[in-house]
């Protein structure tokens, strides 16, 4: 982290501050005590209090804010202002983590380059990873998120991006926001947050996000799904007159099409698209992200139970069928959480595309009656027993849901059960 003196932290006033001095230098701020050591900083969240002497024992100074958001932005922004590198925020209903997970190794081979770990997108997530900040970083690739308006707006204004990645728009946080068009708003703070010579990163059939693409001191990229050619794990794609292909860690193409957004933003950054395939090599999706077991018996696994949402789980089911070839294919999903009034709908009208896909349905929640599964039951538990009954050797299954739900250990035990199918 770049270095901040211990008077310029105490000059916040953000809490009860232990264990420096004027003379000490803070290089580190963290939240996990296991991680912090001399010279850092240990912010005490939620139940991080009782881990204060701990830390303290580690060699680190001690800080239990008043308020941990507000003492994390004002930490934050105090790293951020110290640093010159380009920021990058990827915002958007769905792909946020896949892109961020994309772009950071695209850029790393040509600049000094740090992104989010994992889905860390929210008011401690961004902090935290601001505070990562070196003073040799070129570019930092952030995540934001939201659950309501006004909230990547205080996030941009810790960060402060120049280029904008917008990978997908559709319905997320219905219940708080209403609209498919409330979310291009909320996630169109990003974009207002640029500075003149910025750069928006957005879908060319993202209709609700035109009212937002105005203005004339920013460049505007748009990138459409038609434009990527995707074999196997090979994906081509035209791009500022050129042809750039990558060989990735994934066969799915609706992240096919979100690299294809991390090539806009890296060609936005000035990288050479020519040499765009330097970094491909180290890209690694974070966790439950389409991640496909081969299974005993010939089947496939396909863990996607981090998040889901309509659009999301479209694709998810089509790449199901397209990955099952010949083999009998099963899904068990969990509900989509956060829709509002529209929630039986979108259910309704996942469960009609997957009987058009021919798939299996086992269903977890009440909200996942409306897809119409063969089975429904109440949560991860017994979604595990039907399972076990359900999934035959040989089958394609997929496991998603949104992550209320809890499915992400379910692919784990599946393998597990699988193995018993294996000759002796």
């Amino acid at each position: 982290m770049i270095p901040l003196a211990w008077s310029e932290v105490a000059e916040l006033r953000l809490g009860t501050l232990e264990g420096g001095d004027p003379g000490r230098t803070i290089v580190g701020i963290k939240a996990d005590s296991r991680e912090v050591g001399p010279d850092d900083l240990f912010v005490a969240l939620n139940a991080g209090v009782g881990y204060v002497e701990e830390a303290r024992a580690r060699g680190a100074a001690t800080l239990v804010p008043k308020d941990q958001k507000v003492a994390l932005a004002a930490l934050a922004a105090l790293v951020r202002r110290k640093s010159d590198a380009r920021v990058v925020a990827v915002v958007g209903s769905a792909g946020k983590t896949t892109t961020k997970d994309i772009l950071g190794p695209l850029c790393a081979p040509h600049a000094p380059t740090i992104w989010a770990d994992k889905s860390l997108n929210n008011e401690i997530g961004l902090p935290l990873t601001v505070c990562r900040l070196e003073l040799d970083t070129r570019i930092l690739v952030t995540e934001m998120g939201m659950r309501g308006l006004g909230q990547i707006a205080a996030l941009c204004a810790i960060a402060l991006p120049e280029i904008v990645v917008v990978p997908h728009i559709g319905p997320e946080h219905l219940e708080l926001l209403g609209t498919v068009a409330r979310v291009a708003e909320a996630n169109a703070e990003a974009i207002a947050s640029l500075p003149p010579g910025g750069t928006a990163v957005v879908p060319a059939r993202a209709s609700e996000l035109a009212p937002y693409l105005g203005r004339d001191d920013i460049a505007v990229r748009r990138f459409d799904s038609d434009e990527v050619e995707l074999e196997g794990s090979t994906a081509r794609y035209s791009l500022d007159g050129r042809i750039v292909e990558l060989e990735l860690p994934f066969t799915q193409r609706h992240h096919a099409v979100n690299a294809l957004a991390a090539l806009h933003a890296f060609a936005a950054l000035g990288l050479p698209l020519d040499r765009a395939s330097a970094g491909a090599d180290a890209i690694r999706l974070s966790p439950w992200r389409g991640e496909e077991t081969l299974l005993a018996g010939g089947g496939l696994l396909i863990n996607d139970a981090y998040n889901a949402n309509p659009d999301s789980m479209r694709a998810a089911l089509e790449h199901l069928a397209e990955r099952a070839g010949a083999r009998r294919r099963v899904a068990i999903l969990g509900e989509m959480a956060e829709l509002g009034v529209e929630s039986d709908r979108y259910h309704r009208e996942i469960g009609e595309l997957a009987a058009r896909l021919r798939v299996a349905l086992i269903g977890v929640g009440e909200p996942a009656r409306a897809y119409g599964p063969v089975v429904c039951v109440a949560g991860a538990e017994e979604a595990l027993d039907a399972a076990r009954t359900m999934v035959k050797p040989g089958d394609a299954v997929l496991v998603k849901a949104s992550r209320v739900v809890g499915l992400e250990g379910i692919a784990e035990e599946i393998t597990n059960f699988a193995r018993a199918w294996s000759p002796s």
